[in-house]
Parts: structure tokens; C-alpha cells; sequence
């Protein structure tokens, strides 16, 4: 065994994160900063994996995404889908949060799409919920789920600085704050991502996959 060999097999395994989103690699640093993994990114192992979202729900879009990586890049991968489902409208934007207002539209244009649809619904019934679906999958084609959930309400105009995507129309009761007005620590904690996480991390843990 060269001394190349020791060193790689001392090292902590890899997870790769299965996504080009620089927004949710932060989060994920965080949410899984306590396991035995390197977390890498595919920019950092040179990889360039574009995934057709074509799935009929998060769970599918997440299955998807995490067994064509892992299959590309030969290392175990954690990849999600996210929506945000507003009851006012019909549970949308769902699986299609990211290309609400098109394709090519940013937070702010996707935000003031969404609010121009709400115009007119009073407060009570702006519920709305963030879900998250974790997909990890080996390279031999292994997958395991994971859900997060988190309720709230869509609020009339956009309030706060941190976060992504819709976190600032995005209202939670307790703490009485939109989701980017709450500290990266914070949202972590209660965050319909952060308890998908958590539930993977320990599924890493403990063996599962």
C-alpha cells in the first residue's frame, strides 16, 4: 500500500451534494456539519450533471436527480426537491416552485409572480406549506427517501434579508417571522429542509444506506 493509498483510506467517505444551487450547498454544510462525511459539491469533483426535472411530484423529481448523479459520478449522493404548495392556489406552485414565473425568472421575479396571483386573498386563507424530499442514492442504484414539512402562511409583501427562493413571503407563526428573517441557525432547526436532513444524516448514521 502506498502512502497515497494510507492516506485516502483514512480519510472520511464522500457525500456528494446533487445540486448547483450555492444557496442550498450553505444550507446543507450546515444541516450536516456533524457527520463523518466530506461533503463535495459536483463543481469541486470537476463534474457537469445536468438532470431533466421530469417527474410528476418532489419525490420523483428527487429520486431522479440522486440516482443519475450517483450513477454519473460513482460517489454516494444527496439531491432534493422542494415546492412551496399554496392552498389559495391549488397547492401550486408545487414541484414547479423554481419555474413559477418561467424558466429564467429570479427570486424576485418568481416572488412577485406569486403575490400578483394572490392579490386579493385575505390572510386567513394564505396558508401555505414549504415540503422537502432528501433522495440519497449509491452508485449501485440504492435509494432511500426522506420528507420535511413546514407550515405558514404567505404573507402581502416580502420581509427580510436572509434565505432563498420564497423565504421571504414565506410567514411562520411561531416565531413570528417570515423564513428570511430567521438566522441560518434558526431555520435549520425548523425548516421543512432541516428535518429532511436530519432524518438522512441519522439514516447515514446509523447504516440505513
Amino acid at each position: 500500500m502506498t502512502p497515497r493509498d494510507s492516506l485516502e483510506l483514512s480519510l472520511p467517505p464522500k457525500l456528494l451534494l446533487g445540486t448547483n444551487n450555492q444557496a442550498k450547498v450553505r444550507e446543507y454544510r450546515s444541516l450536516l456539519a456533524d457527520l463523518d462525511r466530506k461533503l463535495v459539491t459536483m463543481a469541486e469533483q470537476g463534474l457537469s450533471i445536468e438532470v431533466d426535472e421530469a417527474g410528476d411530484s418532489l419525490e420523483a423529481n428527487a429520486r431522479l436527480k440522486a440516482t443519475v448523479i450517483a450513477a454519473q459520478s460513482r460517489l454516494l449522493t444527496l439531491a432534493d426537491d422542494s415546492g412551496l404548495e399554496v392552498d389559495a392556489l391549488g397547492g401550486e406552485p408545487g414541484r414547479l416552485s423554481a419555474r413559477y414565473a418561467g424558466a429564467n425568472a429570479n427570486d424576485v421575479e418568481r416572488i412577485a409572480y406569486l403575490l400578483k396571483r394572490m392579490n386579493g386573498v385575505p390572510w386567513e386563507r394564505r396558508t401555505a406549506r414549504f415540503r422537502c424530499v432528501i433522495a440519497l442514492a449509491t452508485p449501485e442504484g440504492k435509494v432511500k427517501l426522506y420528507s420535511g414539512e413546514c407550515p405558514g402562511f404567505i404573507t402581502f409583501e416580502p420581509r427580510g434579508e436572509y434565505g432563498f427562493g420564497y423565504d421571504p413571503i414565506f410567514y411562520l407563526p411561531e416565531p413570528g417571522k417570515t423564513m428570511a428573517e430567521l438566522p441560518l441557525e434558526l431555520k435549520n432547526k425548523i425548516s421543512h429542509r432541516g428535518q429532511a436532513a436530519s432524518k438522512a444524516a441519522m439514516a447515514l448514521k446509523s447504516g440505513e444506506i
